[in-house]
């Protein structure tokens, strides 16, 4: 699958993980837990994650921690996929 093809099948998940004002280094467990049983992860940022830095910061350095591939930032959510 290409990057494409994994955005259109982003559309039907549902954020599994919410990050706010605890960090994103809250849940880099987490994600990598989600990630290990899932190709695709969709997480949700509330307002109170953004003191960090802003959304598309937020979700790249979340991919590098989690060791994925940051598939799309829109709106406040994000899709992370696993590096196989």
């Amino acid at each position: 699958m290409n990057k494409q093809e994994y955005r259109s099948a982003s559309t039907e998940l549902e954020p599994t993980l919410h990050i706010g004002k605890s960090g994103i280094e809250s849940a880099v467990e987490e994600l990598k837990k989600q990630l290990k049983n899932k190709r695709l992860v969709k997480i949700k940022f509330l307002k109170t994650a953004f003191v960090e830095g802003n959304r598309q910061e937020l979700a790249e350095k979340l991919a590098r921690l989690t060791d994925s591939e940051l598939i799309d930032v829109r709106g406040n959510t994000a899709v992370f996929r696993r590096k196989t």
